[in-house]
């Protein structure tokens, strides 16, 4: 157990999010530090899997849905630290960007506000209002809400996140062991991927008060990679050897409407590495990215005082799956 854990004990920090892939990484964070967490989440039964992560009682899951926000209020009601991690990558019905990133995020903070607590608020790198993609512009609006409620608002903006359960890399590499061809679009485009681990670090080190209140900081990993660059390194880890079309902009909205129309028509069967939107493309036309502002006025991981992981020396450790024979695989092009 972490040093210091009989002066946190007595906080309890409430994780709207807190079962999904980031979630898990910070309820784990926080528990070792000795906070009590409490996890709001949709459906709490589902939930159970995060309880090994700290001692009998300390991680406890309630309902809250950020539609309805006197749900939410009762999740936060208490709390000393409010940590927002809501978000979703495409819509589906009523969890839309709207519901999840703009009215969500304004919920969690008025009852953040409500109980006196802190607020710490996951967006991401490209959150912009004036951005093509609603994605970034709901991602923005839900900042603008956190500093309204809580002006001394904690916010982070990663770029992609990666780990054994991400939807970047694992995406590719399940592109790569079944189709021929690895269909991509925006393959100039800058990335900058960061481990879950090192974000979770980030949130539990503002928590403990070690980051200052009150900005914005964008969170990156060692190396700034393109879309192209990555998507080659993931099939040499998987070890096959594939064409790779980039598709230009107008002619990937094209396939994204056709491919939106699909999993529509199917009620969303289709696998989650086939789905590409639109609105993901527009996403794809800009660099995701740590800004030079951030670098020059110390909002980064560096700052926090966290040395960020290369994705080589965590990634080959969860694509061996995707891999012929798996782990007994020779790791060569096939």
């Amino acid at each position: 157990m972490a040093a210091g854990v009989m002066g946190t004990s007595s906080q309890l920090i409430t994780v709207f999010g807190g079962s999904g892939f980031i979630g898990r990484h910070v309820v784990r964070a926080l528990a070792q530090r000795g906070y009590r967490i409490r996890v709001a989440v949709r459906r709490p039964d589902l939930a159970g899997f995060l309880q090994p992560l700290g001692r009998v009682g300390q991680i406890h899951a309630v309902q809250a849905n950020l539609r309805y926000k006197q749900s939410v209020l009762a999740a936060a009601r208490g709390s000393d630290v409010v940590i927002n991690l809501v978000g979703v990558l495409t819509e589906a019905g009523r969890q839309n960007f709207a519901a999840v990133h703009s009215f969500g995020a304004r919920a969690v903070a008025e009852a953040a506000a409500a109980a006196g607590a802190r607020l710490i608020h996951m967006s991401a790198l490209g959150a912009d209002a004036q951005s093509a993609s609603l994605y970034a512009r709901t991602k923005a609006a839900g900042e603008g809400f956190a500093f309204t409620h809580v002006p001394k608002a904690t916010i982070f903006r990663p770029s992609v996140v990666f780990g054994p359960e991400d939807g970047f890399f694992n995406r590719f590499a399940a592109l790569g062991s079944r189709l021929p061809v690895v269909p991509i679009t925006g393959g100039a485009t800058r990335f900058q991927p960061v481990y879950v681990g090192d974000v979770a670090e980030a949130i539990a080190r503002a928590v403990d008060g070690a980051v200052a209140e009150g900005h914005v900081y964008e969170l990156g990993g060692p190396e700034v990679k393109t879309l192209r660059e990555i998507v080659d390194y993931t099939l040499g880890v998987i070890g096959r050897r594939r064409l790779v079309l980039d598709l230009p902009a107008a002619g990937a909205s094209l396939m994204a409407g056709f491919v939106e129309f699909a999993d529509k028509l199917t009620f969303g069967v289709l696998p989650d590495y086939l789905v590409l939107t639109r609105d993901q493309v527009a996403l794809l036309g800009q660099d995701n990215v740590v800004s030079a502002t951030a670098i020059d006025t110390g909002r980064t991981l560096a700052d926090i005082g966290i040395a960020a992981t290369p994705y080589e020396a965590i990634v080959p450790g969860y694509l061996w799956r995707f891999r012929r024979a798996g782990q007994f695989a020779d790791i060569r092009t096939i």
